[in-house]
């Protein structure tokens, strides 16, 4: 038999990536961060110096979001519009281990290009209108369907995944993480926006250079003159 203080380690080694990858367990019933500035977007980085609000000047109002009744502005290319909800809108949801989007999608092909969360699982909800939707698993696998208002679609945490109106209408989806700052890459800018070598993507994707700049003036940053010069 293993020693004892062997199979201790061997315990932790397992169960920490368990205890490390989700957020921070609650030690009390909610933490409503206290910036002094009621009602005012708070600061992600700076939410761990806040002192909670005492309980006794809370009202019901500090529990409710309306932020999500109308859609976003939506993209001319994509005809995305997407409102996310993290305790910097809405600073109930600290140390509750959740957050939410509104995802509206023009009708006729409009597209929710494919990015993940690297820190959370999603739930997406159809609102209103038909939505293609689906992920990709780590072994290249697509798993995707058409969703009717009232139906629900999960995407694992880290997974990459996508929506599409495919209906006539335009369509609304409600999305909820299980994670205060699920994070968001977004792959195609991520991968042409971000300042990728030219070479390593010409290779990658087997593009001209010509292909690339065309890609890179869609999904880039807007250049500046010293980014002209460089090209």
């Amino acid at each position: 038999m293993a020693p004892r203080h062997l199979l201790l380690l061997l315990a932790v080694v397992v169960l920490l990536p368990a205890s490390t990858t989700a957020d921070p367990d609650a030690v009390q019933d909610y933490c409503v961060p206290d910036t002094g500035k009621r009602g005012q977007p708070v600061d992600l980085a700076l939410l761990p110096s806040y002192p909670c609000t005492n309980p006794a000047n809370l009202t019901a109002t500090d529990f409710a979001f309306a932020g999500v009744r109308a859609a976003g502005n939506f993209s001319a290319s994509t005809g995305f519009a997407g409102v996310s909800v993290t305790p910097a809108q809405f600073p109930a949801l600290h140390t509750l281990g959740v957050s939410f989007a509104r995802a509206d999608l023009s009708a006729a092909g409009g597209v929710n290009p494919p990015h993940y969360h690297p820190r959370a699982t999603e739930t997406a909800l159809v609102l209103a209108g038909r939505v293609h939707a689906g992920f990709v698993d780590s072994g290249g696998h697509v798993f995707a369907k058409v969703l009717e208002k009232g139906e629900v679609m999960v995407f694992p945490r880290g997974m990459v995944h996508f929506q599409m109106n495919v209906g006539d209408q335009p369509a609304t989806v409600y999305g909820t993480f299980n994670s205060e700052n699920p994070g968001i890459v977004r792959i195609p800018a991520t991968v042409f926006g971000s300042g990728i070598d030219s070479g390593v993507l010409e290779r990658a994707f087997g593009l001209t250079p010509e292909e690339l700049r065309r890609i890179k003036k869609r999904f880039g940053p807007p250049k500046t003159k010293t980014a002209e010069m460089d090209d």
